[in-house]
């Protein structure tokens, strides 16, 4: 493959459409359509810059995930609590303000934030980074007028029968499914190193 280059197509106000070009293996002149998050100078900048987070939160042995309704499916499914970075906000910022937007949940103890990776790499340069945290608190809705979320900490037991009946987003069904399997958050950084 060779990259040829990259033009901006559409400028929304959350995603910015680009059309990629490029030479295939057979030597035809391709173009490939992405969306990112990102302003986008030129192809150089593609992946570079992690837009938000998503977090893997437990309490008392339980997983946290949120039933949430998602536009871009018309429908609720289990998710990972997760959000967007601000301006010059720190990784720990955003877990710890996005945890308490949507859960009203604090951080007790970060566990692990692995770097960033890609969220949707066959349509998108978009990486976000994956954060393991221990929380406390109670449930209390903070969201805004535009989301629909319901927090709740599940067992082993209830994440399995969840995982054979319900939708997930990929990210969740991959946690939620490790979480059934019996590691325990403190096991996470001995069993990783």
């Amino acid at each position: 493959m060779e990259f040829l280059g990259m033009e901006k197509v559409r400028d929304g106000k959350y995603l910015k459409n680009y059309e990629l070009s490029y030479k295939n293996k057979a030597g035809k002149l391709k173009k490939f359509e992405i969306v990112s998050r990102k302003d986008l100078k030129d192809a150089s900048e593609l992946g570079q810059k992690p837009s938000g987070v998503s977090i893997v939160a437990f309490k008392d042995d339980k997983m946290m995930l949120l039933r949430e309704f998602r536009l871009s499916i018309n429908r609720e499914i289990f998710n990972l609590c997760a959000g967007m970075l601000e301006e010059g906000e720190s990784i720990r910022d955003c877990i710890s303000r996005e945890l308490y937007e949507e859960t009203g949940l604090k951080v007790k103890k970060i566990i692990d934030i692995l770097p960033p990776s890609y969220s949707a790499v066959g349509f998108s340069d978009t990486t976000t980074y994956i954060a393991f945290v221990e929380a406390e608190g109670e449930f209390e809705d903070h969201t805004s007028d535009n989301e629909q979320i319901q927090a709740q900490f599940y067992s082993r037991e209830e994440m399995l029968s969840l995982l054979k009946t319900e939708h997930f987003s990929s990210r969740s069904q991959m946690a939620a499914w490790f979480f059934t399997c019996g590691i325990r958050p403190e096991q996470l950084k001995t069993i990783c190193l």
